[in-house]
Parts: structure tokens; sequence; C-alpha cells
């Protein structure tokens, strides 16, 4: 393992990050995580709402994620043999149409399987979309570039949760999910005029690879990574439900202050990953995380949920731009889809285990019990890097 390493190759061009098309894709990527991250802790409620408890809430959010994670590969093998615009533009698609559909569910078997197919559709589209941003991203400036595009998707993060809870509210779930389905439909139109690249011989080179299910070059990042999605799965899934039960009443500017500390930390966390590598990131992030998730598992008040959220901010906007950069950092052109869905597949792995373990903690033991959890998750994944790191010394050595 590499401590800095540099892509075999990258985007043709004036080594700019912001051109057209990149401009493009990270405007589609803010209005559909828009429309995803409007569902996040609004679905809990509307699974409450149609009579589920906590184990249907992690069942039904969980499902979402593992449907992502099966798909993924073959999305990543779509991405090299048909190219980036079938894959991205049916993925969005799929979207804007299984969305659209929650306004007029009326059981949660309905809803199950709408989210299955919800999940097909975000996997195809988010897959798609971290390999187009790859593609038109200098090599040099991959990190720095990475934690741009990340932050399309965080500004949605700042505005979703709290539209979302909004809408629920003062209006309906139905005019919740048709606004849900708008925004996916905004995210359609703005990426059918960007000029997707194809990777290098990709139509020569993937006909001839033999199926596969990863990229081997980025399994390392991607397993640290779903250490760390697992306690967004009892963040996203469960922790409106707990602030209401400890009588915490911040809930919807802990996810404002949560994605403003995000996309603080990505304008500088992908540059300092350029320059030092991963060495410099990841142990910071995973502290900070570490010590959100002590916060949360007490939570008495207003103030620590909300130092929680500018901490749990801070680690994640380090650690994913991070991650995910060094997960293409040593990949081929022409592997770059298999490479980005092997991240996003251990990312949606992390998720899913962790909504639906948790719905059982939840319900079994309290709410509380998931953060603690989720604070062993994240001290998995620093002895799992510094294994790493002690394999790399040896490597050296030798």
């Amino acid at each position: 393992m590499m401590e800095k390493t540099q892509p075999i190759e990258g985007p043709q061009g004036e080594g700019k990050i912001w051109s057209k098309d990149f401009s493009l894709i990270c405007m589609a990527n803010f209005f559909v995580f828009l429309g995803f991250q409007m569902t996040l802790p609004t679905i809990p409620l509307f699974i409450e709402e149609l009579g589920g408890n906590n184990q249907l809430i992690g069942l039904v959010v969980g499902i979402f994620t593992f449907s992502a994670l099966i798909l993924r590969p073959i999305a990543g093998h779509a991405l090299e043999s048909k190219g980036r615009a079938l894959v991205y533009l049916t993925g969005l698609a799929i979207f804007v149409l299984s969305v659209g559909s929650y306004a007029f569910t009326l059981s949660i078997l309905f809803l199950f399987i709408m989210r299955i197919i919800q999940g097909a559709g975000w996997g195809f589209s988010t897959t798609a979309a971290g390999t187009i941003a790859t593609d038109l991203i200098p090599v040099d400036k991959r990190g720095e570039g990475l934690g741009f595009f990340g932050v399309s998707g965080n500004l949605a993060m700042a505005i979703g949760p709290s539209l979302g809870l909004i809408l629920a509210e003062e209006f309906s779930f139905k005019m919740l999910f048709f606004t849900c389905a708008f925004f996916g439909l905004m995210a359609l139109l703005l990426s059918i005029p960007i000029k997707f690249k194809k990777a290098e011989h990709h139509t020569k080179q993937a006909a001839g690879k033999r199926w596969d299910f990863y990229e081997k070059s980025a399994v390392k990042p991607s397993w640290l990574m779903m250490f760390i999605t697992v306690t967004f799965g009892g963040i996203a899934t469960f922790l409106p439900l707990y602030a209401i039960e400890n009588g915490v009443t911040g809930i919807q500017l802990y996810f404002l202050l949560y994605a403003l500390a995000l996309m603080l930390t990505r304008t500088f966390a992908g540059k300092l990953y350029d320059k030092k590598g991963h060495r410099a990131v990841f142990i910071p992030g995973a502290l900070l995380i570490l010590t959100a998730m002590l916060l949360l598992s007490w939570l008495p008040n207003n103030a620590v949920l909300f130092t929680a959220a500018i901490l749990y901010g801070s680690g994640f906007g380090a650690l994913q731009p991070a991650l995910q950069a060094w997960s293409v950092a040593q990949t081929p052109a022409n592997r770059r889809g298999m490479a980005n869905a092997t991240f996003f597949s251990f990312f949606d792995l992390g998720i899913g285990i962790g909504a639906i373990v948790f719905g059982q903690i939840a319900h079994s033991f309290g709410y509380s019990i998931i953060y603690m959890a989720s604070a062993v998750s994240i001290f998995i994944s620093i002895v799992s890097y510094l294994f790493f790191l002690s394999k790399e010394v040896k490597v050296t050595a030798n």
C-alpha cells in the first residue's frame, strides 16, 4: 500500500477542476441528493404512520442500501461496457419514478418493494456520478476535486432533512414525495447535456475482462469506509426518534450544522490528501467521529447534539473524499467504474448493516446503545487502518 499514489491517467484538457461538464454533474448531484436527503429523516416517521415499529424501520431503510449494494457491481461493469450516460440517466429515471410512487403508498409492503427499486436507481446513479466526476477531474487534483464534488451532496444535506421534515409536518407526506421526485427530475434534465467520457479502450478491455464484483485496489479504503458509514445508518434512521424520546428539540439544526461542518472540511481535506496522503487525514477524522458517537450516546441537551453534529460533519467530511480518492489512486482508467462501485458498495453495506442491526438494538435495548455500538465500529476502523499501515511497513522493509 503506497502512502501517496498517482492514478494511471486523468482527464484530457487544461487541468481545470471547474469545467462546464464538472459543474453540470455537481448541480445534478445536488438535486438528486436533495431529493434523497429529504427522505432520510422522514421515511422512519412515514413508516410509523403506516403502523411500523423500530424493527420494520430498520428493515425498510436497510433493504434500500442492500439493493443498491447488489446493483453496484453491475453498474460498474455497465459503466465500462455500455458507457457512463446510459447507466447514469437510467439510474436517475428509476429514482424519480420510485420516489414519486411513495406518494401513493398505503402499506409497508408496497413501500418495502419500492425501496428495493429506489435502491437500484440509487446504486446506478451514484456509482456513475462518482465515476463521471473522477473522469473530469485532473489527476493531480483528484482529492480536491472529489471534495468539491462531495460538497454538492453536502449542500443538499444541509437543506434536505429540514426541508423534508417541514413538508411532512406542515403539508403532507404526499407533497414531500412529489417534491423529492421533482428534484430527481431536475437532476435528470441537467445531466442530459453532459459530454460523458468513456474510459480508455473501454469497449475492448471491458469485454475481455472476466466478470467480477470488485476492484482489488479499492478494497482497503472501501473496507475502512464501511465501518464509518455504519454510524450513518444509526444517525439517519434513528436520531430523529431518539431526540424526540430525550426531549431534545434541535434535530433540524443538527442536520444543518452537520452538513455545514462537512462542507467546510471538504474544502481543505481533499487538498491535504493530495499533498500528504491518507496518513494526514484518516486518524484525525476517525477520532472526531468517535467522539461524536460518544456524545450522542449521552445526549442530554441541544448543546451536546450540536457539538456532535459539528464533530461528525468534520470527521466525515475529511474521510469520505480521501478514502474515495485512495480507492481509485492505483486503478487503470478502464477500471474506474468498478473501483467506484467497490467503494460505494462498501459504503452502502455499512449503512445497511447499521440500519438493520441498530433497529434490533433500539427495539431491545434503547436508542443510546446504538451510538455506543457506533463508537465500537469506528474503533474497529482505526485498528484496521493501523493494521494496513503495519503491513505496508513490513513490505517496505523487505
